[in-house]
């Protein structure tokens, strides 16, 4: 068993990996590779040269101090239930730790998933609010911007404590969302047929009605600041880290 940085050779099985787990498609993982990728943002885990491991990390940011948000932990169906993935996240751990990061962060897909990161010392830190609603007969105001417009408009939204995603963070997102601004919103959405999916809306949330009719939509689910749903966990790796009071982007 080995745990490093994937070489080039690698990055096709890790590709295969990331299918057989989570079911995207080929399109999805090579957007992936274009824009939140890095080899120095990975580890895996090879037994006889290959890969039945891996994970790879965002690197965000708050109060001045560094995170790491593991993305797409997985373990091949060949190998699960051995303790593997146990394994890989305590080498990721110390790992970043050496690196010099203060904290990571993670999202659990379930419940089950979520115990288990309890028991590795992750606790759940931050929540969030969803809604669904229909299109109002008037639309109201907004424009499309481009990423670094977002990312700009995005930190006066924040509030303090709260996780910085840029950079890698954004430009992924941007693979999968539009992002538009309002007089006094901030949007992150995709749009499937005439429902509009917002994996955020920032700021005030009840124009989302007028939203959907300014953008042709029938429908839209929301997800915006709030207590309702536990959303992220969070391990502290040095003594300054403190936990967040809001992390928002879940890239999935």
């Amino acid at each position: 068993m080995k745990i490093d940085f994937p070489t080039p050779s690698q990055n096709g099985q890790m590709v295969a990996l990331w299918q057989e787990a989570f079911g995207d498609s080929l399109e999805f993982i090579e957007g992936f590779f274009c824009t939140g990728y890095s080899p120095a943002r990975c580890r895996c885990m090879t037994i006889d040269g290959t890969v039945v491991a891996g994970l790879y990390w965002l690197d965000a940011e708050m109060d001045g101090l560094r995170y790491a948000y593991l993305y797409a932990v997985a373990v091949s169906k060949s190998h699960r239930g051995q303790g593997l993935g146990r394994i890989l996240m305590e080498d990721t751990r110390k790992h970043l730790a050496y690196r010099g990061y203060d904290g990571i962060l993670l999202y659990p897909q379930n419940d089950g998933l979520r115990t288990m990161y309890e028991k590795m010392g992750y606790q759940t830190c931050t929540h969030v609010s969803r809604f669904t609603c229909r299109a109002a007969e008037e639309p109201v105001p907004l424009r499309r911007i481009d990423r670094d417009e977002y990312a700009a408009l995005r930190r006066t939204y924040l509030p303090q404590g709260s996780v910085l995603q840029e950079n890698e963070n954004i430009a992924y997102l941007e693979m999968m969302a539009f992002f538009y601004a309002g007089e006094d919103f901030l949007l992150a959405a995709s749009i499937e047929g005439q429902t509009l999916y917002a994996p955020e809306l920032l700021g005030n949330t009840s124009p989302a009605p007028g939203i959907l009719a300014a953008l042709r939509c029938t429908e839209g689910q929301f997800q915006t600041m709030g207590n309702e749903i536990p959303l992220a966990m969070y391990l502290p790796l040095s003594k300054k880290a403190k936990a967040p009071s809001y992390f928002g982007l879940i890239l999935n």
